[in-house]
């Protein structure tokens, strides 16, 4: 896939202006921020469940409900995990038979004899516990680092688990294929290994590994329509990408990024493009530090329909994509630091849109049209 050059389309980055304190003007429509609950250490992911509550994590190892803006005490049962750095409870994932077999899914930093890596339990989510907590996943070479778990968890339309994971810190481990780090991961519900996997005969290759040649993905979705999987993924200083996930592929992290080293902005790797390696559907430059991806398709704001939605981390920003196809044809950014880091965004069974903040104190909240 060849990147589209930003000079190709318009890019109109609008500021969002404030009418009041919790209300916004964009391109189509004037929003309302609702916060729903705050107090929260470090949410990192929101799911919801059938019966109306939401599920919310936080980095430091705790998992709770809420409902109606109240939120739970810590749900019991979670898996040993470590909290220091970027690391600790990360993403949750329902089930695809949720409703009838109760069972979630859960990205953490997990510890053993050689240090902290990223791992992934299911467990039935019974009350306030969790029960049968099985590790379907675990990150086969774990180290010390503070630095890029990833971790998104996203099923797709047959029922397979994408696990996105980060280079650990260490950058040529994306280039190995004996190692999991640096690549998303496809496995089935239960753990095991899809018969299609690319690189499931190859000698030497981890068989769960789908795409290599990856950074630090920590957004993931996949896209209503078409079912094809979506990553974003941080670059180094600049080089932020989109990138459209396809089998096999080397998405050629370090050898190739629109980003530069910290610090110094010398040069990474071979440039931008080398053959053989994926170009980014759209990168950014500076980086925005992406957080977290949807792809709307809700009736609350029908021009948006067919948009993505990308968090930043570092602007508090939500970066409005519209598509045509796989091109990303312009760009506006909402929000614009006035709630925070923007850690995860999802879209609710109501069709509004819900955004955590990755903050000490941090909240939720919905973004509604404006009557």
């Amino acid at each position: 896939m060849r990147v589209l050059f930003l000079s190709v389309f318009t890019i109109l980055l609008i500021p969002s202006i404030t009418l009041a304190d919790n209300s916004f003007k964009t391109e189509k429509y004037t929003i309302i921020a609702e916060r729903l609950v705050d107090g929260l250490q470090h949410p990192w992911a929101i799911e919801f469940l059938p019966d109306g509550s939401m599920l919310v994590s936080e980095r430091p190892g705790y998992l709770r409900k809420v409902k109606q803006g109240v939120v739970s005490k810590p749900i019991k049962g979670l898996p040993k995990l470590r909290a220091f750095g970027q690391g600790g409870l990360l993403d949750i994932a329902l089930d695809p038979n949720f409703e009838s077999n109760q069972l979630i899914y859960l990205s953490y930093a997990g510890v053993n004899e050689d240090g902290v890596g990223t791992e992934v339990v299911k467990a039935r989510l019974q009350d306030n516990r969790l029960e049968d907590a099985t590790v379907i996943f675990s990150l086969n070479f774990k180290n010390e680092s503070g630095y890029h778990f990833g971790s998104r968890l996203q099923f797709d339309k047959q029922g397979d688990l994408y696990i996105s994971l980060g280079d650990r810190g260490e950058m040529d481990r994306a280039q190995d294929l004996s190692d999991h780090a640096g690549s998303l991961i496809r496995v089935k519900a239960d753990g095991s290994i899809p018969t299609d996997n690319p690189f499931i005969n190859k000698q030497g290759a981890q068989p769960e590994i789908y795409t290599w040649g990856n950074r630090n993905m920590q957004g993931m979705a996949m896209h209503p329509d078409s079912g094809a999987i979506w990553t974003v993924e941080h670059g180094p200083q600049g080089g932020d990408e989109l990138n459209l996930m396809q089998a096999g592929k080397n998405y050629g992290w370090p050898v190739i990024t629109y980003g530069k080293n910290y610090g110094t902005g010398t040069d990474i790797g071979e440039g931008t493009e080398k053959a053989g390696m994926e170009q980014p559907v759209h990168y950014w430059v500076p980086s925005i530090a992406t957080s977290s991806l949807l792809f709307y398709d809700g009736e609350q704001f029908s021009d948006w329909q067919g948009n993505a939605f990308v968090g930043s981390l570092k602007f508090g920003q939500l970066a409005r994509l519209e598509m045509k196809g796989n091109k990303v044809v312009h760009e506006e950014r909402l929000l614009n630091g006035k709630l925070g880091r923007i850690r995860d965004v999802k879209q609710g069974p109501d069709g509004l849109i819900y955004v955590i903040t990755d903050e000490q104190n941090g909240a939720i909240y919905r973004l509604k049209p404006a009557s």
